[in-house]
């Protein structure tokens, strides 16, 4: 079914021609006459199968249907839910397209930058408002926001959102919004306690659904590498080796992982790039636009950061650490595989992580396929090296606890239980607090000085205690 047949508005026609796009994807023929038509809808498909456009362009085709009078002030008429700033990025930049052709104003609000343009954008009355729910419920308490008129509500990545814990802030802005509108809810997993929560927010929707729940793209093709967790680094490395993998999106557990792995890969002469919660909203905006062009071949990413990351090509999807929820799983490798397109998932196992691969499989009802990679040197011993995170590098890898002669001190709240022997007076206790700022604490006899400030200086203090030279 051609998009012509779908009864998008002329403009908007126009504008999908432009960027390209001849087919619609099963979402978009099957969800966009029924948003259209009005009501309220539920939309389940794949992660890469086009639920923003399945959205977007019937609320567009709406909104020039039944155009403000002219003259009229500019009120909000379309809000868009989204649960992080990455995801608000892509879907101004889909409705941008879709709409170039459209008299429409655009505004997204989001934390990690400042609010000001924000606030003025909201002001002065933006037709179309694509939000975090946290920054906006923040600016709807400022008053800068006038959803007096809205007309449409949509929730995309809703299970995400409610997972993340948004439920009470969306519960808050929803309090705020009018009772008649109409509410859409997208997303590629939506588990049976999450659709009683939509009772809350929808009136007898209309499940549009594709594919089966929470199963990942069947172009993505599936394998699994158990591996030594001490040997997953070497392991990547080693596949990096492959020019095949030209374009790779790895998962991390955590920020620090994250950091971890692109630094190992910076030092092995890979390009690489991260994103995660602790980087800015500049910085995570430069690493998507360097994996984009190609700047970057690696791009290293947690679960919530990479939620919207919407990026054609990406050739490989890497678990570097396997997660624990399903529906992290689906996400993570639906980045690649995207628009019916062909890619890669590759997941490292280790021991400890085995109970959560045969949890994905008992929940998708298939297996995955165990490989073992070729030339890969699976016995090999990887050196020790102490731990150089910041919040470690003044601790010293063995604390030695010193016991204290017998007789001499109590209770650590100070001496004996009888009150005498070796427990220290109030005025003692007073000299041995922190120096103040410009003094230099005394050092305790057969302690040794931490040299440990920098990675170099770690290694020095961790030779010297295991009587290395």
């Amino acid at each position: 079914m051609p998009f012509k047949a779908l009864g998008l508005d002329p403009h908007i026609l126009q504008a999908i021609q432009e960027a390209g796009y001849t087919e619609p994807t099963p979402i978009q023929s099957a969800a966009i006459p029924v948003v259209i038509a009005g009501g309220d809808v539920i939309g389940i498909a794949q992660t890469g199968t086009g639920k923003t456009a399945a959205f977007t362009l019937p609320i567009l085709t709406r909104l020039t249907a039944h155009p403000v009078p002219q003259g009229q002030r500019r009120r909000t008429r379309v809000l868009v839910l989204a649960p992080t700033r990455e995801l608000v990025a892509q879907i101004e930049e889909n409705v941008l397209a879709y709409a170039r052709h459209l008299p429409l104003k655009i505004a997204k609000v989001y934390g990690g930058v400042g609010e000001k343009p924000q606030k003025d954008a909201l002001r002065a009355g933006s037709d179309i408002v694509i939000a975090c729910p946290g920054r906006l419920l923040d600016l709807m308490g400022q008053r800068c926001a006038d959803f007096s008129q809205l007309e449409y509500l949509v929730l995309d990545e809703a299970d995400r959102m409610l997972d993340m814990g948004f439920l009470p802030d969306i519960r808050r802005i929803l309090n705020q919004l009018p009772k008649k509108r109409q509410t859409l809810m997208f997303s590629a997993t939506l588990s049976k306690e999450i659709e009683s929560l939509t009772h809350e927010f929808q009136h007898a929707p209309k499940i549009v659904q594709i594919g089966k729940r929470s199963n990942p793209a069947e172009t993505v093709t599936q394998l699994v590498y158990e591996v030594p967790k001490h040997l997953k680094m070497a392991l990547l490395a080693h596949l990096l080796e492959d020019e095949k993998m030209q374009m790779v999106l790895v998962f991390s557990r955590t920020k620090h992982g994250a950091d971890k792995i692109a630094k190992k890969l910076e030092q092995g002469g890979v390009t690489c790039a991260t994103l995660h919660a602790n980087r800015s909203q500049n910085q995570r905006l430069r690493a998507l636009d360097d994996f984009k062009s190609g700047k970057v071949r690696v791009l290293v990413a947690t679960d919530i950061a990479a939620r919207g990351i919407d990026v054609d090509g990406i050739s490989h999807v890497v678990n570097f650490d396997f997660p624990h929820i399903v529906e992290d799983y689906v996400h993570r490798i639906g980045r690649t595989g995207r628009a019916q397109a062909i890619g890669d998932a590759i997941s490292f196992v280790s021991p400890d992580e085995t109970p959560d691969v045969r949890k994905l499989e008992r929940f998708i009802n298939r297996g995955l396929v165990r490989k073992k990679a070729e030339g890969f040197n699976y016995n090999m011993t990887v050196p020790f090296v102490p731990d150089d995170r910041p919040e470690r590098r003044n601790q010293r890898p063995f604390q030695q606890q010193q016991r204290r002669p017998q007789g001499q001190g109590g209770p650590r709240q100070g001496g004996s239980p009888s009150g005498q022997g070796g427990g220290r007076s109030e005025g003692q206790r007073r000299d041995n607090r922190r120096p103040s700022s410009g003094q230099s604490a005394p050092r305790p006899q057969g302690q040794p000085q931490r040299e440990a400030q920098s990675p170099s200086g770690a290694r020095t203090l961790w030779n010297r205690l295991t009587g290395k030279k």
